[in-house]
């Protein structure tokens, strides 16, 4: 069996440690020890953005994605956004974006070097409580979801607070969309408390599969976007 190489490694000012390491064609990045993201399977990602954008007729002009990771999310957005679009991805940890122009580029088609692209490093946190209305569509791919955070500071974007700085940020005929990797019932709640409609799309990791799924959280203050579930 072929063993796995490490190719780089980052860590933050908090002493987390976030490690890049490739076996064969599999590249796999760790935070803390535990699995963040790999190129095995990207399916539920490519479905953030074509779910999301085929909501909205494919009109999304002003695009915000939440976690650069692999750039499986920033590529189907690229893919399936017009040419006039501006997609701005907030990426926490710097050496990740630079992985992604270097050892990881070709996974995603070199998604960075596109035109339309806007890179910043920041916390989307930071960046959403300044953005207000200002994006047709919002992708949150920022940490395995609200009941398996790796990084404890982002508990706060799928609380209450973070919740209402997504609201406010999205326009209002805009889409927010969160991925999970587990459906959550007290997440449900929470967004039930906000001022929108919201729905669950459960995405099978493998075709025909209903034993591993990965799900999607869409928000719109639009009936028209949604219209399946209405908050309290």
């Amino acid at each position: 069996m072929t063993t796995w190489t490490t190719l780089a490694r980052a860590a933050t000012a908090a002493g987390d440690d976030i490690l890049l390491r490739q076996r064969g064609d599999l590249f796999e990045i760790r935070y803390n020890g535990i699995e963040l993201m790999s190129n095995l399977n990207h399916e539920s990602e490519d479905q953030l953005a074509l779910r999301s954008l085929r909501r909205m007729n494919f009109a999304a002009r002003r695009i915000l994605i939440g976690g650069l990771g692999l750039g499986f999310t920033l590529r189907a957005v690229l893919d399936l956004a017009a040419p006039e679009a501006e997609v701005t991805v907030c990426e926490l940890i710097p050496e990740v974006a630079e992985w992604n122009r270097g050892p990881l580029a070709h996974l995603a088609g070199h998604a960075l070097d596109d035109p339309r692209t806007r890179l910043l490093i920041c916390d989307v946190q930071a960046h959403l409580a300044q953005a207000e209305e200002a994006y047709d569509l919002i992708l949150l791919d920022t940490d395995n979801g609200p009941d398996f955070l790796v990084r404890t500071a982002n508990t706060a974007l799928y609380q209450d607070c973070g919740l209402g700085s997504v609201a406010r940020s999205l326009g209002p005929k805009g889409v927010a969309a969160f991925w999970s990797a587990t459906a959550s019932q007290a997440f449900e709640r929470r967004l039930s408390a906000q001022p929108w409609f919201w729905q669950r799309d459960d995405i099978a990791l493998m075709p025909g599969r209903v034993d591993a799924m990965h799900h999607i959280y869409s928000c719109s203050h639009s009936a028209a976007a949604l219209g399946q579930r209405r908050a309290a």
